[in-house]
Order: C-alpha cells, then structure tokens, then sequence
C-alpha cells in the first residue's frame, strides 16, 4: 500500500472516529439537559432545585446562587446556540430563573452582595465573602439578555461587573473579609480567571464592551499566567499578590483541573488577541502540564487536589475523582486540537473522554456521578448538590459537540493521527 493511501485511509477513519464522538456527545447532552428539566424545575418559586438524588429526586430545597445562575446561563446558551433546544419550555424555565436572581439573590438591595444560599422562597441563608455567587449572577444577566433582547438584564450584568472589578482591583472591604494580621495576602487563580471569562462573555459581539473591558483581559490573563511557577514546571493554586510562591500547603497546592479550566479560558483569550506565542505557552503550562502531573497512572482519571512536593494533600478528598475537572479537560484538549491540529492534543481528548464517559456517566437515569473514589468507584450517588447542578456537564458536552462539528466541516481533513477506538456503549439508553 502506498504511502497516500495509507494516508488517506487514516484521515477518513480519523473523520469517522470524530462523527462517533460528535453523536456519543451530542446524544448524551439531549440526555442530560433531559433530566435537569425533568427534575430541576420549581414551579412554585421560580429558580431550580440542584440537590437531586440518582434517580432525580429532591432531598433538599435549598438554592445555591452559583448553581441558580448557572443553569441560568446553561438554558439561555443551549437556547441561542442549538437549534434542536429552541424552544418555549427551556426559555421559560431560564426567564423564571432569572426572575427568581433578581428579586432575591442580592441579600440588602440595592447593595450588589449576593447570598450564596437561599431558601426555596428566596430568604438569605449563608453568604461568602468572595466574588462568585455576582460572577455567576452576571453570566445569567448577560446570557438572559442575548437571549431575550430584553436590555435590562444587560444593564443588571454591566452593573454587577462593574461592581466585581471594583471589589478586586480598588476595594475589598464590602466583602466583608477581615484583613488579619498573621494572613499572607494571597491571590487564587479562581479569581483572575472568573473575571477573565466574564470579559469574553460581556464582550461577545459587542464591540463597546469588549474595548471598556479589553484592559481587564490582558490584566486578568498576566495575572493567571503568574501561577506558573518553579521555573515553569508547576502550576500553584495560590500565589503571593506580587506572584511570588506562598510558603506551606497553601502555597504548594495544585489543582489540575483548574488549571485546565484555567488553559482553555487562555486560549480563547489568545485567539481573540491573535497571540500564536503565548498560544503555545499555555498550552504547554496550563493543558500538557497539569494533565501529564495529574493523571493517576495506576487508575486513570485526574486527581482532585495534588501536592508541588509530593507531600499527601491536607484535603481528604485529594485522590477522589470528580466530574468537573474531566469536563474541563474534554473542553480544553479539544479546543487546542481545533486551534492548532497538534495531533497529540486529540489523543488527550480521547484519552479523557472515554475515562469520562466509561467512570461518570450512568446510562440508567442520566446525567453523571459527580464523586468518584481513587479507583474510579462512585463514592456518592447524587446527580446534584451544592456545588453540582446543571453546567460543567452540559457546558462540556455542548462545547465539545461545536467543536466537533466544526472540525468535521472543514475542506481539508484535520491532521492525520492513529484512530482511538470509537466510544463504546455501556448499559441501556
């Protein structure tokens, strides 16, 4: 056989393998948006109920702002964006969601400080003193306002960003944080990389808000890219406000799933940018890095918490496998194939997928675990609680179907690689 045949046959098995995983994927996230609608929805008060049992049944009514203005978000974006999701009952579940944030997710209105629970009816239960129960909020506003035209809710996403820049770049004190005297001043990666996910999302086709905030970006996306530390072997959860490494557990803690998560908000940022350099970097420190340091290599799947020394993490849940960090890896593995066609990046995407989709889903009631143990076990039966609810899957999933067709669309078939197996089906649909 030649060696343009062999070619050839490889790139039309590799197209196959990719229409494989385009169905798989598009089919599980019918299945999933399926059982949040089925199961979520409180026809009473608006909003969503997230802790859901395996089979979907509420064993608490309490509403996580975070998870309200997710799902938020989630239903306005498959809303806009699918065709086969076009329809009154997700847009009215979202319009209610967001009726219920509006009236009852800031605790003092007309102060910005979110509640981080509330009550089925909406009472404030417990607050964080940090920035996400708004930043959540925002990306709910912002979405509800591309997907109704209604410009208030813009006007309530401008306000609160501009109320979110404000706590973290000029003053903190409305958070109610204490500045003691004995805590170093530390910055997480959570909170820089939030913000840079806001600025593509407020500046989405509209250019007077992608120049107000395009400062910001370039801000947010240096101070992300401080996190890689020792001579660019580590990705550090936490650093110094300076970017110097924290002494401690603190300091030394690695999250890989985040700083995948982390990767793919870079490279969105490096492709509106037109940044090839940087490109690379990220992939490089925030996609190979973490992955290579994070995959457990007796088990398979990416470790929760890790240590930069090697020291066993403080957090118990450390060697647990959890359903958002896979998510993310999906995303950003795929994301950097599209953008780039390093044929390397598309092996990692099969390689997590199919741990994925084998471990977390369950093909008997929907959605996925959320809990795994080490050894890839579920360890909790929930579909949802109080910090799982209706995103990182169907973000995941829905991001991954775009992708996947879009790189099926293409004239010129994507870099040949070795075809991974075609996603197997296990149990009933």
């Amino acid at each position: 056989m030649s060696k343009a045949l062999r070619a050839r046959q490889d790139m039309e098995k590799e197209r196959e393998t990719l229409q494989a995983w385009k169905e798989r994927v598009g089919q599980e996230l019918d299945r999933v948006v399926a059982f949040w609608m089925e199961h979520s929805h409180d026809q009473e008060h608006g909003g969503f109920f997230t802790c859901l049992g395996r089979d979907g049944q509420v064993y608490d009514d309490l509403k996580y702002v975070w998870l309200q203005g997710r799902q938020v978000w989630m239903y306005c974006r498959l809303y806009r964006t699918f065709e086969r999701f076009h329809h009154a009952q997700l847009l009215d579940a979202a319009k209610a969601g967001g009726e219920f944030l509006l009236r009852y997710a800031r605790v003092a209105p007309p102060g910005k400080k979110c509640a981080f629970v509330l009550t089925r009816d909406g009472r404030p239960v417990k607050v964080q003193r940090t920035i996400f129960s708004e930043c959540f909020y925002t990306m709910a506003m912002d979405e509800l306002w591309r997907t109704t035209g209604e410009a208030r809710y813009q006007t309530e996403a401008v306000e609160m960003m501009d109320q979110i820049v404000h706590w973290v770049r000029e003053d903190a004190s409305e958070l109610g944080r204490p500045q003691l005297q004995g805590a170093p001043a530390v910055e997480p990666m959570a909170v820089p990389m939030m913000l840079l996910n806001l600025v593509e999302q407020l500046g989405e086709a509209d250019k007077e808000l992608a120049d107000k905030y395009a400062e910001l970006g370039d801000w947010c996306a240096r101070r992300v890219l401080q996190h890689v530390q020792r001579a660019g072997q580590a990705v550090l959860e936490n650093v110094s406000e300076d970017g110097k490494e924290l002494s401690g557990c603190l300091g030394r803690q690695q999250n890989p799933g985040h700083a995948l998560e982390a990767g793919w908000f870079l490279l969105r940022h490096c492709i509106r940018k037109g940044d090839p350099e940087l490109r690379a970097h990220v992939v490089d420190k925030f996609l190979l890095l973490p992955f290579r340091s994070g995959w457990d290599p007796d088990h398979g799947g990416l470790f929760y918490f890790q240590d930069a020394d090697d020291f066993c993490p403080t957090q118990l849940e450390w060697a647990m496998k959890l359903w958002w960090p896979h998510s993310e890896a999906m995303i950003a593995f795929l994301m950097g194939y599209s953008d780039s066609g390093d044929p390397e990046l598309l092996r990692l995407f099969y390689q997590v997928a199919e741990y994925t989709f084998c471990q977390f889903r369950d093909p008997e009631y929907g959605e996925w675990f959320g809990y795994l143990s080490r050894e890839g076990k579920v360890a909790l039966t929930i579909k949802g609680g109080p910090f799982k609810g209706c995103f990182h899957v169907p973000r995941c999933l829905a991001m991954c179907e775009e992708m996947l067709g879009a790189l099926l669309s293409r004239p010129t078939p994507a870099p040949a690689l070795a075809p991974a197996p075609v996603p197997a089906r296990r149990g009933a649909e």
